[in-house]
């Protein structure tokens, strides 16, 4: 048997060789399908990699609570457009005590940390650079999966008395620290300095995280205990001397404010980490249902589920990927269809050597097998080019429109089975048709 398919190979290849531009149109529908599979594929998992980055850097477990504020509607007269603002509720805003309220009441709930974000500049040895500075606690870092490269985090101590120490991002320890170890030293954020007692780690984000996911580089930010940030920067849970004596002012003049509303929240994003993912869209909704209790009916926050965006955004991917291998598909299928109608052609002009074939002692299994060979050595031929293009095609999307390809032998097994699979279902009919040719009327064709 293995003599039988050794001969009949090289009975296709002979008469691939003969007919090498033929063969090679023929195949290339095979070779673009194949590489437009491989291509598609290795989009999909390169897409599928980063949702999974994402999730990892939003936080398996975690629900991200978010301030808004809201905006003061006004006509063109500089009246209220309604009524309604004067009889608007009035809510303290989300603060520390909505934060304890969640851990103490939620079982669910494992930690939690605020983020109280200042846009600020960093001093130090006549450089200066706008950043961010950033009022946290200590399961910030834990929370969102950060490691330290130097030193050490704030303690609980230190957080208690309001020091004023920092964590610095790794651009931070890059721009003002290029020539000394930064623990110990001095950095100026506003007007206040603080002492560096950590370097994280360098985090790499893309733009394209940056945006989809609204977080902030890391590697650019400051951070200091919340309870520091609250005294020694702005508290907007409280409220002072200068902005009674401007509210009275705009009272008298008449004026209720622009259309821009302050921001009156005393923190800017609250995480909280549950013990189970299974957990998130119930704890969401509770988390939601107790802060508007707590807000006085004010609906002035939005609570995110991260794993419930990104699950829908995989969905979504998946989808898309589908609809673009099945179109990919098709031109597995029209080079099939290509495969089949030379087969057919060259069933008709090998007549004659059919007939010999029959003539000598072959039998119809010899002739149905020999030209099945052919179509899956066109077939096969057509894959191996397919997935090097494939390949070469994913490297070269990656390079010039910057989205992450993978190629995985997966993809390729699959691609290159489809395409031998295609080869045999179109090439069954031509092989069929040739050995039920009768060998008398064979050697009699011209």
């Amino acid at each position: 048997m293995l003599q039988k398919l050794i001969y009949n190979l090289d009975i296709a290849l002979e008469a691939i060789r003969r007919n090498k531009m033929r063969s090679f149109l023929t195949s290339l529908g095979i070779i673009f399908g194949v590489a437009s599979v491989i291509a598609m594929l290795a989009i999909g998992r390169g897409a599928q990699e980063e949702v999974l980055s994402q999730l990892e850097l939003l936080g398996t477990n975690n629900v991200i609570v978010k301030p808004l504020v809201a905006q003061v509607d006004k006509n063109l007269n500089g009246d209220d457009s309604n009524e309604k603002q004067s009889q608007q509720r009035y809510s303290p805003g989300l603060k520390l005590s909505d934060m304890q309220a969640i851990i103490d009441d939620i079982p669910q709930v494992q930690r939690a940390s605020p983020e109280i974000v200042y846009e600020t500049s960093f001093v130090r040895s006549g450089r200066i650079h706008s950043g961010k500075l950033v009022g946290v606690n200590r399961h910030y870092f834990d929370i969102n999966n950060f490691e330290i490269a130097e030193g050490n985090l704030f303690s609980e101590r230190q957080i208690r008395n309001s020091k004023t120490v920092c964590v610095i991002g790794s651009d931070v320890r890059a721009r003002f620290f290029t020539d000394k170890d930064p623990i110990g030293q001095k950095i100026k954020a506003g007007n206040i300095w603080l002492t560096v007692v950590g370097v994280l780690e360098k985090r790499d984000l893309s733009t394209e995280n940056i945006q989809d996911l609204g977080i902030r580089n890391y590697n650019m930010d400051i951070y200091l205990p919340v309870t520091s940030a609250l005294l020694r920067f702005k508290n907007r849970a409280l409220l002072t001397g200068q902005e009674i004596q401007q509210a009275a002012a705009e009272r008298n003049n008449g004026d209720n404010g622009d259309s821009e509303a302050q921001n009156y929240h005393q923190i800017d994003r609250l995480t909280v980490q549950l013990s189970d993912n299974k957990y998130s869209p119930a704890t969401a909704d509770i988390i939601r249902r107790m802060l508007t209790r707590r807000h006085n009916d004010v609906v002035d926050f939005e609570v995110i589920v991260p794993e419930l965006l990104l699950k829908q955004e995989r969905r979504t991917q998946e989808i898309f990927n589908i609809v673009l291998i099945c179109i990919a598909s098709i031109s597995l299928i029209v080079g099939g269809i290509g495969i089949m109608n030379i087969m057919l052609a060259s069933v008709v002009e090998r007549y004659r050597e059919i007939g010999v074939r029959r003539a000598v002692g072959a039998h119809i299994q010899d002739i149905h097998l020999q030209f099945l060979t052919e179509a899956l050595a066109i077939s096969v031929t057509g894959g191996i080019i397919g997935t090097i293009l494939g390949i070469t095609f994913s490297y070269v999307i990656e390079l010039s429109a910057g989205i992450l390809t993978i190629v995985t032998f997966s993809s390729i097994l699959i691609s290159f089975g489809v395409a031998m699979i295609i080869g045999v279902i179109f090439g069954f009919f031509p092989a069929k048709r040739a050995a039920e040719q009768d060998p008398v009327h064979a050697l009699r064709h011209e």
